[in-house]
């Protein structure tokens, strides 16, 4: 039976590291943790939960420090996490037996991304065989999926999998911890040195043409975008498809049309459904906004296909089933994305709008209700007063 490392870099994670090694514990065979400086507990904790400790100075970006934890592990695999990352105990079995496959080189795992709205899936490449060729490249988001590539050109009897299961989930994004951590300025430094050396480079123009999207700079944004995609490969599908989105997401407000040929030239790649999650759901809405509300519905309809777990999709669904005058549809999918995300405020409002729209007015009431007062518990009190004064003109709210 095959042996699986973990192989972790760390920095001050005491907050979190814990569950992420507690997560793994049975399913790898060792754990190898390298701290590059930690100022907490974090080494201390590794430990405790039967880890190996090794440390190093911070050699300035990531690659050569995932690559020096990557000679410390004595594996047939190698699991790489971050502290941030969990392993879900379902996916662990199936891995298992995966692994075993004899020429399998690398399992792409998909990874859920908590709090990111746009996507909330991604692909990682975290597990894969122990080869001496296969290292870590790229000094932010760094990836081994260039030594890859290149392994595969000398010894191409290998083959790579996409597990098609959740298999992690990431907090790294959650809106909490990334204001203030400088993440986003980090990123734009190492994306702006990366363009400086290789002009046009895809997945640099992918990243900073998103990020300057984010932060209001469109005409640069687009600029970055249109000359990645100009120079990436037919073949490199997850950054042309990052491009893709991110340009159709730059031209959605001013030439829908135009946005709507790059959501379909995005989709029509051969990705996970779960990975275009982003672009099915923004062609939808600019099909609505198009007024070919028959196409919205559809693309709604295989966002839910794809990712049924995903509160969103039915989220939206239900406001295109509401514009389309099917409002038993709108409930349905209302109370759907309800039951995946309870404390999501819009979707009680929207229920209770279409509940009042189909003559139910206590559930319509009760639904006003809910709205409000999650709206007060998240700190959202002139929201909740408006709602208050929108919602008591059209029903008693004090009613029982």
């Amino acid at each position: 039976m095959s042996r699986i490392s973990l192989s972790m870099i760390v920095r001050d994670e005491a907050a979190q590291l814990r569950q992420c090694l507690e997560s793994v514990a049975d399913f790898v065979d060792e754990m190898v943790v390298l701290d590059t400086g930690s100022s907490d507990d974090t080494a201390a904790i590794a430990a405790a939960c039967g880890a190996t400790v090794h440390h190093m100075r911070w050699p300035g970006d990531f690659a050569p420090a995932r690559n020096r934890a990557l000679e410390l592990v004595a594996g047939d695999w190698v699991l790489v996490l971050d502290a941030d990352e969990r392993l879900f105990p379902q996916a662990q079995e199936p891995l298992r037996a995966l692994i075993e496959q004899p020429d399998l080189l690398v399992i792409n795992l998909l990874r859920a991304e908590e709090g990111s709205v746009q996507s909330p899936y991604s692909s990682v490449s975290r597990l894969f065989r122990r080869h001496p060729a296969i290292r870590w490249s790229r000094p932010y988001h760094a990836m081994v999926d260039d030594s890859v590539i290149e392994l595969l050109g000398r010894e191409p009897h290998w083959r790579m999998l996409q597990f098609g299961e959740p298999a992690l989930s990431h907090g790294g994004y959650r809106p909490e911890l990334l204001a203030g951590s400088g993440k986003s300025e980090r990123l734009r430094q190492a994306m702006e040195a990366e363009l400086q050396a290789h002009p046009g480079d895809p997945y640099a123009s992918a990243k900073l043409g998103g990020l300057e999207l984010a932060e209001g700079r469109r005409d640069r944004a687009i600029s970055l975008l249109e000359r990645g995609l100009a120079a990436c490969p037919r073949q490199a599908h997850p950054e042309r498809y990052e491009l893709l989105l991110h340009l159709a997401m730059a031209h959605g407000d001013t030439d829908p049309p135009r946005a709507r040929g790059l959501y379909r030239e995005a989709l029509a790649l051969p990705l996970d459904p779960r990975l275009t999650l982003a672009a099915q759901l923004n062609l939808a809405s600019v099909e609505l906004r198009l007024g070919d509300l028959e196409r919205a519905a559809r693309s709604c309809h295989q966002a839910t296909v794809a990712a049924p777990e995903v509160a969103l999709c039915w989220y939206n669904a239900g406001l295109i089933h509401r514009q389309r005058g099917d409002l038993p549809a709108a409930i349905a999918a209302y109370h759907r994305a309800i039951a995946l995300a309870p404390d999501q405020a819009e979707a009680h409002q929207n229920l209770a709008v279409a509940l009042l729209l189909s003559g139910e007015i206590s559930g319509a009431r009760q639904g006003f209700r809910q709205a409000i007062d999650l709206l007060e518990a998240q700190n959202r009190h002139a929201a909740a007063a408006q709602l208050r004064q929108k919602a008591g003109a059209m029903v008693q709210l004090n009613a029982p």
